[in-house]
């Protein structure tokens, strides 16, 4: 596998997951030698929310870093309550915004939730588009939403990508519905257009009549792009 550029022959991959993740997604994308190219179609911004008293609550469960990068002032006062992050980059960011991180997650934000022990309050602080949570038997959980992602139009660029064979990498499912109703808008096809997804929510968004998709066996980049790069080097001459 080449390490210095685009693999010959591979088809483009097109990353439209807001940034700084879209960025990080292309840079590692193109680690891997592929011909990944960055359009965040989402800019997240904060809302407002009202901070809760802490001492309702036992915990932060959060499941983004974008809850720590746009949770503004608000969560300092929510400070002196331990972090369970969905994963690594997520907790990353709490302790840049100054909390301390309990646990650490690797499947996604349930099984943090289920690993907690009854009696246990947890605070969610979460963006406005989110998986429902089914909090175990004794914990309870509030939540609270803290930032948004606003869907912008696919610019022209990209359109002109979208009508060739190409491969899209989906963070979310927020990002799949987005991106399936802009190509219905401008009358572009799926069926020369593979998918590499983060899970099967994913895959339910973004619907039927794709080329091809691959749905990573577990929720994070590593997963995903390894999906990607395969669809990259087949889906342009697999039927």
């Amino acid at each position: 596998m080449s390490q210095a550029g685009a693999e010959p022959g591979g088809l483009p991959l097109i990353v439209v997951r807001p940034e700084p993740g879209c960025g990080a997604t292309v840079a590692a994308a193109r680690g891997l030698g592929l011909d990944a190219r960055a359009f965040a179609l989402f800019a997240i911004a904060p809302v407002p929310w009202p901070a809760p008293d802490p001492a309702d609550f036992d915990l932060v469960l959060a499941g983004s870093a974008n809850v720590f990068r746009h949770g503004g002032p608000q969560l300092a006062g929510l400070r002196a309550l331990p972090v369970h992050a969905v994963g690594e980059t997520t907790a990353a960011a709490a302790r840049a915004a100054g909390f301390n991180v309990a646990a650490t997650g690797a499947g996604g934000l349930q099984p943090v939730l289920a690993a907690l022990p009854p009696g246990t309050r947890a605070l969610r602080l979460a963006g406005a588009e989110r998986i429902a949570l089914v909090p175990p038997p004794g914990v309870t959980m509030a939540e609270r939403t803290v930032y948004a992602a606003t869907a912008q139009p696919l610019p022209p660029s990209l359109a002109a990508l979208l009508a060739a064979p190409a491969v899209i990498a989906l963070h979310s499912a927020q990002g799949a519905r987005h991106v399936a109703a802009e190509l219905d808008r401008l009358g572009l096809a799926r069926a020369h257009l593979a998918l590499a997804t983060i899970g099967p929510r994913v895959t339910a968004a973004a619907g039927p009549g794709w080329k091809t998709v691959l749905t990573a066996e577990r929720p994070e980049d590593a997963t995903l792009l390894a999906k990607a790069h395969d669809l990259c080097q087949t889906a342009g001459t697999t039927g």
